[in-house]
């Protein structure tokens, strides 16, 4: 029998967190309630849940605070809860690490959707893994090469001025779409149907806080740049 995964739920209001335990309970999914940030940090090596929930407006340290020290030492996907709904809260947030941003109330149903989908993403890649410069050069399978900068997509590794760069498989993937059509605009939208699907639930600010997030990573190099076509999109600009 497959094991469940694991949900951790990060919110004070028991009410609120007892109620998803139990929708995500009906979905088969395994779940632990958490009531503030400091507890999170403590029950998330031993617990290592598969997807956290996370309240922005714990007592102690907030959401933020906890996304961020969670992204020092881990990937795990992360779906932040706020009632707090204006832009800056939920670009702040996906800058932090976050994968996704509820606005209280939810209904429970797009919740438990919101959940799967977030999970299909990050499960249909494997975990990157290490590999010296040469190797990856060497790789069979899809990958990119420019100078001082390789991008397989067969082993989801990434290469910067031979080092190895740690990227989540979005960021990667979005990397590497780029840079296999070189020099071709894309508006936001085509990029987020291609990397996100057609199914994922967001806006194009999504794709903004992702090139954001490469760019501080991969600087621009002479022979190439990650460029932004303003008022439409961006391109993966080789300088010729």
């Amino acid at each position: 029998m497959a094991e469940k995964q694991r949900v951790m739920i990060v919110d004070d209001d028991a009410n609120i967190a007892e109620l998803i335990s139990l929708y995500l309970a009906k979905e088969c999914y395994e779940t632990k309630i958490v009531y503030d940030g400091e507890e999170a940090l403590k029950v998330f090596p031993e617990f290592r849940p598969n997807i956290i929930l996370l309240d922005l407006m714990l007592p102690g340290m907030d959401g933020y605070q906890v996304c961020r020290e969670l992204r020092t030492t881990s990937q795990v996907p992360i779906i932040m809860l706020s009632a707090k709904g204006e832009i800056f809260d939920k670009v702040l947030g996906l800058e932090l690490g976050a994968d996704d941003y509820m606005i209280k109330p939810f209904d429970s149903k797009e919740l438990v959707a919101r959940v799967k989908a977030v999970l299909r993403r990050y499960q249909a890649v494997p975990a990157p893994a290490p590999v010296t410069a040469a190797t990856a050069a060497q790789q069979q399978g899809d990958y990119v090469e420019y100078p001082d900068l390789i991008v397989n997509l067969s082993n989801y590794a990434v290469l910067y001025q031979g080092k190895s760069v740690d990227m989540p498989p979005k960021e990667l993937e979005l990397l590497y779409f780029l840079a296999s059509s070189p020099n071709q605009v894309f508006t936001r939208e085509q990029l987020l149907d291609h990397i996100w699907g057609y199914e994922y639930i967001g806006d194009t600010r999504t794709v903004d806080v992702h090139i954001k997030r490469l760019r501080e990573k991969i600087k621009d190099n002479d022979n190439w740049a990650l460029t932004t076509v303003w008022g439409i999109g961006y391109k993966f600009e080789v300088k010729r």
